[in-house]
């Protein structure tokens, strides 16, 4: 068995940063509080990233602005372009703020955007501070804000800050493009184009990666990207992050989820693509995970490919769980969208996200267009450089989760097999019913390494009291986070939609279930550490039979 987790509530994952975009939040009974009520046990937090809220070094930041220009009473979220702060504004004088539950449109003459510079140019919204909860969104969802790195280089040379005139766009800015910038890209475009499935396509170079501060934002402006040139629909296809489907909901025209992913839900989109294209609707793309994210049901890309040529609409896949080591899928996406920040940074302790153009797109010039159009670079270059280094060993860490995680799902397999045992099911690319549709996106195996399923399993536990047992009693970290060098527990649906239980379990999601992101632990050790959580949980079950 591992030494026990000896890290505080609240604060960060080892190897403690800083920067830590992860932190442990402890026992079952914090499970239930920010269930219930996220704010209360959000404030608590000694380490916090976006979403969650801004880290130390931001909200110092922002304080020293409002303090500066005396502004009291008032808040402010800052940004490093124009561009991101113009849609905070826009998001939060929106009507529709207006209908969103606890929130109202802030009136035009009440939020303003200022520039100031210490190292690098950057954005203040300010805003009064009981408008704080229509603003929030805006940063929380989108990812677009500042980085943290961003802040503590500003604050080490506070000394220069001042307020700089607003110009008319984000000029070019030293600090978002660097050596560290263009490897990464580079090496995402190798990681992309080798050991290919489909040989003699064309495949993408550095030039068709586009890098983002956080993976939300790699979602975000795209999303928006396209709704500048047209307004329409936006599909996503099966279960995906909470924040995903927060973001769509509150940005755009119009969202339409198809929640499964199944077979059932193709034909139901099928129908729904039909029925838009008959009335001349616009659907502008159907986004989709794989595999997705928490049961891990992998979409038939095939089909869906099929669908989006049919009606002309784009097709984006974020393969941020199946990671590109593992599967090669670019030739079927028009755009395939990745968080950065999980195992391909590997630490827990920066935030990117980026996007490759597919070259053999039949929209390839359409988006490569937009992109070239309105992307503006935003991943700070103190955040590119610890990418760029932390990901060199991506391919041999990626090796290590793969078999963990598979190692973790034969043991919890086992246990689920035992009519004895409080766990009751376990989800994973290789044992759901769609295994057939990742297998048929695996690279081959190659010398420097051989694919597999990814770090990310679920298991279900028979009820509330033995799931609990098992949370309390797994001897790893707990949080939401995947692809970290620690393993890390988390009680998805209990912690995102604990108010809407019946809503999540009409897509299989159950507050007995806990999502699990295995880290670069010793195999047997950490497989002693989930046995001895079954165990208790199996010690509840025996005391509690009559507990349902």
């Amino acid at each position: 068995m591992s030494a026990r987790i000896s890290t505080p509530f609240g604060h960060a994952l080892p190897p403690a940063s800083r920067h830590s975009v992860a932190v442990h939040m402890g026992p079952w009974e914090n499970v239930e509080k920010y269930g219930s009520d996220s704010s209360s046990v959000i404030i608590t937090l000694s380490n916090a990233a976006p979403p969650m809220k801004p880290p130390k070094d931001i909200a110092e930041l922002g304080a020293i602005i409002l303090e500066r220009i005396g502004a009291e009473n008032m808040a402010c979220y800052l940004f490093s372009s124009l561009q991101s702060a113009r849609e905070c504004v826009e998001y939060s004088t929106s009507e529709r703020r207006d209908s969103s539950s606890g929130k109202k449109s802030i009136p035009q003459d009440q939020i303003t955007i200022r520039a100031f510079t210490a190292v690098d140019r950057f954005f203040a919204v300010i805003f009064p501070h009981d408008s704080i909860a229509s603003v929030a969104g805006f940063w929380n969802v989108s990812g677009a804000g500042i980085s943290s790195r961003f802040a503590e280089t500003a604050l080490k040379h506070i000394n220069r800050l001042s307020e700089v005139p607003i110009l008319g766009n984000d000029a070019v800015r030293p600090g978002f493009e660097s050596i560290a910038h263009r490897t990464i890209r580079e090496r995402i475009a190798q990681h992309v184009r080798r050991a290919p499935l489909v040989i003699d396509l064309p495949r993408p170079y550095a030039d068709d990666v586009y890098l983002f501060q956080t993976g939300m934002a790699a979602i975000y402006k795209p999303h928006t990207y396209m709704l500048r040139r047209s307004k329409g629909t936006v599909v996503l296809f099966g279960m995906a992050l909470m924040d995903t489907l927060a973001l769509f909901e509150e940005f755009g025209t119009g969202f339409k989820f198809f929640g499964n992913g199944n077979d059932k839900d193709l034909d139901a989109l099928e129908e729904f693509l039909e029925q838009e294209y008959q009335r001349e609707n616009i659907v502008k793309a159907i986004w989709a995970e794989f595999p997705a994210n928490p049961l891990l049901a992998t979409p038939d890309l095939t089909r869906l490919r099929a669908l989006a040529d049919k009606y002309e609409v784009v097709l984006a896949i974020d393969d941020t769980v199946g990671s590109w080591a593992n599967v090669d899928i670019i030739h079927l996406a028009d755009m395939l969208v990745t968080s950065l920040t999980k195992s391909f940074n590997g630490y827990a302790d920066a935030m990117a996200g980026s996007v490759v153009i597919n070259p053999e797109s039949r929209v390839y010039h359409y988006l490569k267009s937009l992109f070239d159009h309105y992307h503006v670079p935003e991943l700070y270059v103190d955040d590119a450089e610890v990418v760029e280094k932390n990901s060199r060993n991506y391919l041999s860490r990626t090796a290590q989760l793969n078999h963990n995680a598979s190692s973790l799902v034969q043991y919890l397999l086992s246990c689920a097999e035992d009519p004895d045992s409080a766990v009751k099911a376990v989800y994973y690319p290789s044992v759901n019913r769609s295994v057939a549709s990742y297998r048929k996106f695996m690279r081959p195996a190659a010398p420097d390494f051989s694919p597999g399923y990814g770090c990310l399993l679920c298991v279900e536990l028979e009820d509330l009291p033995t799931t609990a047992a098992f949370y309390d009693n797994l001897n790893v970290h707990k949080g939401p986070h995947l692809g970290a060098s620690v393993t890390l527990a988390f009680a998805f649906t209990m912690c995102a939609y604990k108010d809407r239980l019946e809503w999540a379990e009409q897509y299989g999601l159950k507050p007995t279930q806990i999502r699990i992101s295995a880290g670069l632990e010793d195999t047997e050790m950490l497989v002693q550490d989930f046995r001895v959580a079954v165990e208790a949980a199996n010690k509840i079950k025996h005391h509690n039979p009559s507990v349902t």
